[in-house]
């Protein structure tokens, strides 16, 4: 068991009896407690030249999960690379004031009010550029809850394209984004949204924003990160990473947590020390609900938009070219982990499957396809 393991299995009990955690919040807990238990099944490998034999355990694929959150955090990484037109990108973090964030902790569904207002205020940014040809950026954008402190900071990174398609497939490059109109156009988005949700006590807070964020709210741009290969190595830390890393976590005494950080404002190096079940709460609160969505996109990279049937073809010239076995799950641990999953500890050579062993039964790969099979033509039959 890893650190973060050992700390939620000892504090189990009161978690799930004092602190009251939400479904997905118990649900990912168990998930990473569990993560790696031989006892859940796991694969069995060989050694073809010295026979040593070594046996995988199923993991979680929990992104709460210090492991699994890595490889999910590469996984999306690689995805986006898919989706990218090989064009230099603009990196914008878009946050907001500290008095609104409790009404996000409180209400997790205003959250999609921040993708909402950061998806109208870059389309309408690139709009006004060129009203009649209706030039249409690609963007990505990136939900983050947690600060390096992990206290709760909801804000938005969101990768933009430099330029983007008219309707009838040409593109127009551009370097100048209104950071000014960013700001402002952001600030009066979010709060109109969230007044028409909230209750009317919502305008005395609002009136605050306005006057002590004159400017706007802060929207941040990463100097020198426009190529795309950089760029979406340097996001890809954000996508869906887990919490904290079990590497940045220093002492757990059965009682108290001490975790370490460089501060953001000037990057001096911080250490804090927390009560455990105080450490726990500051970690599960960034659980996402179910099913919700951290990722999302926009303009010329959303699915569901009509006009990019055709665009297609323009586009696909463009696509940024990554590494497609970079999907394999030995390639994945052995990029995430630096070490291969599959090399003999004696030999060296590559070990070889053998057998899945599930429920504590041993399963054949023949077996389990012909089940997963089965299961798939009686849905099919049903409907």
């Amino acid at each position: 068991m890893n650190i973060l393991q050992t700390i939620f299995t000892d504090y189990y009990e009161e978690i799930k009896y004092t602190l009251h955690p939400r479904p997905s919040e118990m649900e990912n807990i168990e998930k990473m407690i569990n993560c790696g238990d031989p006892s859940f099944g796991g694969a069995m490998y060989g050694c073809p030249h010295c026979g040593k034999l070594k046996f995988v355990p199923f993991r979680c694929h929990s992104r709460f999960c210090p492991t699994c959150g890595n490889k999910y955090s590469m996984d999306r990484t690689t995805s986006m690379s898919f989706k990218l037109i090989n064009v230099p990108h603009r990196h914008c973090v878009f946050t907001i004031d500290e008095n609104l964030r409790d009404f996000f902790l409180q209400d997790r569904t205003l959250l999609h009010c921040l993708f909402h207002s950061v998806a109208s205020v870059v389309s309408r940014m690139f709009f006004k550029m060129n009203k009649s040809r209706n030039f249409t950026p690609g963007y990505i954008m990136v939900l983050h809850t947690f600060g390096r402190d992990l206290k709760w900071n909801p804000h938005i990174h969101c990768l933009i394209s430099e330029g983007g398609y008219s309707d009838d497939g040409v593109w127009r490059h551009i370097t100048h984004f209104n950071y000014t109109y960013l700001r402002n156009a952001f600030r009066t988005a979010l709060l109109n949204e969230m007044e028409s949700l909230l209750d009317p006590s919502f305008k005395k807070v609002k009136a605050l924003c306005y006057s002590k964020h004159k400017q706007g709210f802060y929207v941040y741009a990463k100097p020198n990160k426009c190529d795309p290969k950089t760029v979406v190595k340097y996001i890809g830390r954000y996508l869906g990473r887990p919490v904290i890393a079990t590497s940045r976590i220093d002492k757990y005494d059965g009682e108290f947590v001490t975790f370490h950080y460089n501060r953001h404002e000037d990057e001096k190096y911080v250490e804090e020390t927390l009560p455990a079940i105080d450490f726990i709460k500051r970690l599960i609160r960034h659980i996402p609900e179910k099913h919700f969505k951290m990722i999302r996109y926009g303009g010329i990279y959303a699915r569901h938009r009509e006009i990019d049937k055709h665009l297609h073809r323009a586009i696909a010239k463009e696509k940024h070219r990554v590494f497609r076995s970079f999907n394999q799950w030995r390639i994945a641990i052995l990029s995430s982990f630096g070490y291969d999953p599959l090399q003999c500890p004696d030999c060296k050579h590559k070990m070889e499957f053998l057998e899945l062993y599930y429920n504590h039964q041993r399963v054949s790969l023949e077996e389990l396809y012909e089940k997963a099979m089965s299961k798939s033509r009686g849905k099919r039959s049903s409907a």
